[in-house]
């Protein structure tokens, strides 16, 4: 196995770069000439190797997951795996309960916390007889304020939020496949800066288990490859389903094959004009791809319907963040007044004082407004059979920390700009890792309607496929 590819420091390539896949190893596992043991043993050897620099995982368990491994090897010389990732070393983002590892949130308030039990999705991961490798350090509550973690392709940028340890540990080839979450643009930005395939499934299609509070967040994967990162998910869907009152995800028990679409649309957001240059002309030779594939690419000023979509994303990004924090301020508010000092003021700002200013008036209307969003998308399904966009407003930008003295960044792990909408729809979004920027990776998304999560799987595989990676 070949972790050249995936330097803690260095140029990315999304014409070479592999990551680590998990699937192609499977018959080998069944063949006897590779185990699960030798798998997990070389992921930890790498993640001595470069977890100094990336800072990916709060808690480490070697000993069990050593245990699951040699569990799952003598499941494979019985010929009895326990499913497709039986075997497979997994990260948690550490906002997911786990019986055995304390459950932090990355916020010091919460440190010691241990309560001793498994989220929906952990148990579901064990039952399918995965590897659980540790705990994956996430950005505090969940929110804007940074964690240690670094960028895998360079120290100095940030990784993203607040998936950080989770996307990291798979660009910097730690191990295959990590759970992550999303909120606002947790899960989808950080893929796109650390090089990862991600899935953001259709609002309830993963079952959150113990985190059901806020109505824009979704469990999803991300991953080497988009195989395991399908398997993963399906894995979870089939044993733990989806949250109460909405369907599990939906979809084949194998990866979807890929499929060519016949329309997308570019959604441009009020991102468009943050992308700088260089990033807007990269993603426009992707969609110049794409065209000469014989695929109809429709802009704004192409379709009426698109453009009533895009006027209504104007202040998406406000708009989600609202509802987000008027859902947390309950149980956010009551951890401030016991632990006013360990709590970073951007974390009271983003989710306090934003719900308090919002009120629960505003809250109403922001449902209201959430619903327009949702119908002038849902116009679109007729019409497109997905929409494309950059996931990213460009690449990583470095992160030094807050100055002195001067108010703290409002982004500190990158603007979600192009993340928010398929929160705020609960629409399933895949990051594709086709550009780069200067050498670190810029991410391609597809997005289609609620519960089209395996169309838009398979569309993303044919991207994939048949769009040849750019870098500039």
């Amino acid at each position: 196995m070949d972790f050249s590819a995936g330097a803690t420091v260095g140029t990315y390539d999304p014409a070479a770069f592999r990551g680590l896949p998990f699937h192609t190893a499977v018959e080998q596992f069944r063949s006897g000439t590779d185990t699960p043991r030798d798998y997990l043993e070389r992921c930890l050897s790498r993640i001595t190797e470069v977890e100094p620099t990336v800072r990916a995982w709060v808690t480490l368990r070697e000993s069990g997951a050593r245990e699951e491994a040699d569990a799952s090897t003598l499941r494979y010389r019985r010929g009895e795996p326990l499913s497709p990732i039986d075997g497979m070393p997994i990260g948690i983002k550490d906002v997911l309960e786990t019986k055995d590892m304390p459950t932090e949130y990355g916020c010091p308030a919460y440190m010691g916390n241990f309560p001793k039990r498994d989220n929906a999705a952990v148990w579901a991961l064990r039952q399918a007889g995965a590897v659980l490798v540790g705990k994956t350090v996430t950005t505090e509550l969940a929110g804007p304020e940074p964690g240690p973690t670094t960028n895998p392709f360079h120290p100095h940028h940030t990784p993203g939020g607040s998936s950080s340890g989770s996307s990291a540990a798979v660009g910097a080839s730690m191990v295959p496949a990590a759970i992550s979450t999303q909120s606002g643009g947790s899960l989808m930005r950080p893929a796109s800066f650390c090089g990862n395939w991600g899935l953001k499934p259709s609002r309830g299609a993963i079952n959150r288990g113990e985190r059901q509070t806020a109505s824009t967040t979704a469990h999803g994967v991300v991953a080497a490859c988009p195989e395991d990162m399908w398997q993963v998910a399906i894995e979870i869907a089939r044993r733990a389903g989806g949250d109460p009152g909405w369907p599990g995800l939906r979809g084949p028990s194998t990866p979807p094959p890929s499929r060519k679409p016949l329309t997308l649309a570019v959604m441009e957001t009020e991102g468009w004009d943050r992308l700088d240059e260089r990033s807007r002309g990269t993603f426009d030779q992707v969609v110049r791809q794409i065209e000469a594939c014989g695929v109809t690419v429709l802009r704004r000023s192409d379709e009426s319907l698109l453009e009533r979509f895009e006027r209504a994303l104007v202040g998406a990004t406000e708009l989600t963040s609202a509802i987000l924090a008027r859902e947390h301020l309950w149980a956010f508010r009551d951890l401030v007044e016991a632990h006013p000092d360990r709590v970073s003021t951007r974390s009271k700002r983003f989710f306090i004082d934003t719900a308090e200013s919002l009120g629960a008036a505003g809250y109403e209307r922001a449902l209201q407004d959430r619903e327009v969003v949702q119908a002038a998308f849902a116009g679109l399904g007729g019409v497109v059979d997905a929409v494309v966009a950059p996931t990213s407003t460009g690449p990583a930008p470095e992160w030094f920390g807050d100055v002195a003295g001067e108010e703290p960044a409002l982004w500190p792990t990158g603007d979600p700009v192009f993340n928010t909408p398929s929160s705020l729809l609960g629409a399933p979004a895949v990051n594709i890792p086709l550009m780069a920027i200067g050498g670190l990776p810029f991410g391609l998304q597809v997005m289609g309607q609620p519960g089209t999560d395996a169309r838009v799987v398979a569309i993303a595989r044919w991207l994939g496929e048949a769009i040849a990676p750019v870098s500039a």
